[in-house]
C-alpha cells in the first residue's frame, strides 16, 4: 500500500466530517433536506479530497497536480453562483422574502466552508506525514477551532439592543413607539393590526451599528427571519399586513412591525438577537480616516 494512502484517508475522512459539522438547517430550512444536504456533502467531499492530496503531491514533486487547486475553486465559484440563483428563484415565492443581500450572504458562505474544508484537510494530511497520527488529530483539532471561528458571524444582538414597543395610531398614520411606519386608513385594517400586532424598536450600541442596521438589506432580513420563526398574519394581495421597518432619522433606532401568527414578544426579541449581521451590510464609518488630496 503507498505511504501516503493513511494521511490521505485521514485527511478525507477529518475534510468529510467538518464540513458536516458546518451544516445548519435550522429555522431557515436551508439546505433543503436531503438532496440540497447531499448535493453539499459530496461538494465538501471533493474539497477533503484536494486538501489531503496536496501534501503528498508537493512531496512527489507532482507540482501539476496541484493547479488541480485553481480548478476547484472555480468549481465552488460555480456553487456559490448555483445558489443565488436557487434562492433568488425561491424568493419570489416567499410571503417576506430575504431579500438580495441575506442572498448573497448565504451563497457567500456555501462557497467559503468549501475552502475551509481544504484547509482542515491540508492540516490534517500535512501533520500525518510530517509526525504522526496523534499530532494528526491535535492538528486537525485546532484547524477546526480555526474554522470555526471563520464560519460564524456576528449577531444582531451584539451590536444592537433589542425592546419591545407599543403599536398605536395617530389618526390614520400607525406607529412602534414614536416611529412612523406607515398610512392605514381602513378601520377594519386598523383593529387587525391592534390586535396581532407587535413592535420592537433595536437601538445601536454606537454609530458603526447605526449604519449597520441602517443597510436595508439587513432589515429585510430581520423581517424574513422574523415571519419564518412566529410565521406572519397575511396572504398575498394585503399590503396593509406587510411587517415593515422604518428608521428614526434622529437618533437611528429602527422601528420593527410585524403581525406574527405566534404572538410571542419574549422569542421574537431573541430572534430579532440572533439575526445575522450580514457582511455586505456592515459598515465602519468611525474608521475612515482624513486623506490628503494627493493620496487615492
Amino acid at each position: 500500500m503507498n505511504e501516503y494512502t493513511f494521511s490521505i484517508l485521514f485527511g478525507v475522512t477529518v475534510g468529510t466530517l467538518s464540513r458536516v459539522y458546518m451544516f445548519r438547517t435550522d429555522y431557515r430550512q436551508y439546505p433543503t433536506y436531503p438532496h440540497g444536504m447531499i448535493i453539499h456533502l459530496a461538494l465538501g467531499f471533493i474539497a477533503a479530497a484536494l486538501g489531503a492530496l496536496v501534501v503528498p503531491s508537493i512531496m512527489e514533486e507532482e507540482f501539476t497536480a496541484v493547479t488541480f487547486l485553481t480548478l476547484a475553486a472555480s468549481q465552488f465559484r460555480e456553487v456559490r453562483n448555483m445558489e443565488r440563483k436557487t434562492l433568488n428563484e425561491m424568493d419570489s415565492l416567499e410571503l417576506v422574502p430575504r431579500g438580495a443581500s441575506y442572498i448573497e450572504g448565504i451563497a457567500v458562505t456555501f462557497e467559503g466552508r468549501n475552502y475551509l474544508v481544504i484547509f482542515i484537510s491540508f492540516v490534517s494530511s500535512l501533520a500525518y506525514l510530517s509526525v504522526n497520527l496523534w499530532a494528526a488529530c491535535i492538528a486537525a483539532f485546532l484547524a477546526f477551532l480555526v474554522a470555526k471561528k471563520y464560519m460564524t458571524g456576528s449577531r444582531l444582538g451584539e451590536i444592537a439592543e433589542v425592546e419591545q414597543a407599543t403599536v398605536s395610531f395617530d389618526g390614520a398614520g400607525l406607529y412602534v413607539d414614536n416611529i412612523y411606519i406607515m398610512n392605514i386608513g381602513i378601520p377594519v385594517r386598523q383593529q387587525e393590526i391592534l390586535k396581532h400586532g407587535l413592535g420592537f424598536v433595536i437601538k445601536p450600541k454606537n454609530f458603526d451599528a447605526r449604519s449597520t442596521i441602517g443597510n436595508l438589506g439587513q432589515r429585510q432580513a430581520i423581517l424574513h427571519d422574523l415571519a419564518i420563526s412566529l410565521g406572519v398574519y397575511r396572504d398575498s394581495g394585503t399590503p396593509a399586513l406587510v411587517p415593515l421597518i422604518k428608521r428614526d432619522l434622529d437618533d437611528g433606532r429602527i422601528g420593527i412591525f410585524i403581525l406574527p401568527q405566534n404572538k410571542s414578544a419574549d422569542l421574537a426579541m431573541k430572534v430579532i438577537s440572533q439575526v445575522p449581521t450580514l457582511e455586505n451590510a456592515i459598515r465602519m464609518p468611525t474608521e475612515t480616516k482624513e486623506k490628503g488630496s494627493g493620496q487615492s
